[in-house]
Order: structure tokens, then sequence, then C-alpha cells
């Protein structure tokens, strides 16, 4: 019988950095090191600057040990979903064009008054 995970997006992770709530993502697995920050080697400090991010480079590059690998397992509460991130950037063009149409009435009378205002300034000379 296949196990069940649970899958967080990357956003879930930056809700958990604080001291009391700290979860953490290393080789697309997040584990809640909550309980293990008091006793990690290199201080709470180290792990509190991974969070909200993946920190498998950090992780990789301080040389963990074999033993250090496996008491991860026991904070380990799942994996980054694998579905790609819902693009923002889209909603924004979006929001832009509907206030565009919206208030078109701005720049037309702005550039309205410009052209009454040099012509009324052109016939005077």
């Amino acid at each position: 019988m296949p196990t069940l995970t649970n899958f967080y997006a990357i956003q879930d992770l930056s809700h958990h950095k604080t001291k009391d709530d700290c979860w953490i993502l290393v080789d697309g697995k997040v584990y809640d090191v909550t309980q293990y920050l008091d006793d990690h080697p290199g201080g709470d400090d180290v792990i509190l600057a991974a969070t909200g991010k993946d920190a498998t480079e950090e992780f990789e590059d301080a040389g963990h040990s074999k033993s250090a690998r496996e008491l991860m397992e026991q904070y380990c509460i799942g994996e980054l979903d694998p579905s790609p991130p819902v693009s923002t950037k889209h909603c924004y063009s979006e929001k832009f064009m509907q206030l565009t149409k919206q208030y078109w009435a701005v720049p037309v009378t702005v550039v309205g008054i410009s052209v009454v205002v040099s012509f009324l300034y052109l016939r005077k000379k």
C-alpha cells in the first residue's frame, strides 16, 4: 500500500520561519525543525536563515554526516508540491488593462487640454 504524503508549496514555508514555528526545504522534502533548533550544533540562526526557500545548497555545503541525514527523517512532514507555482504576473497585467480601459478619459483629457493651450499660445504670437 503506498504511503500518503503531504504536499506543500514554497509559499507555505514562508509562513513558518520563526523560532517557534520553523520549516525548511531540503532535497524536495519539507521538515518541521522547530523542536531541533536548540539542539542544532551550528545554532538556530543557521537554520532560521535557510527558511522560506530551498535550503538544499546550504545543507550540502555544510557537509552534514550520514547520522545527521538520518536524524532529519524524524522531522519530515511532507514534500514540495510538484505542480508549477501560479503566476501572478498575468493577473497584474490584466488588472492594469482593466484600469486603463476604465480611466481612458484622464489621459485623453490631458492631451486635449495640452493641444488647446498650445493652440492658444501659438495664436497669440
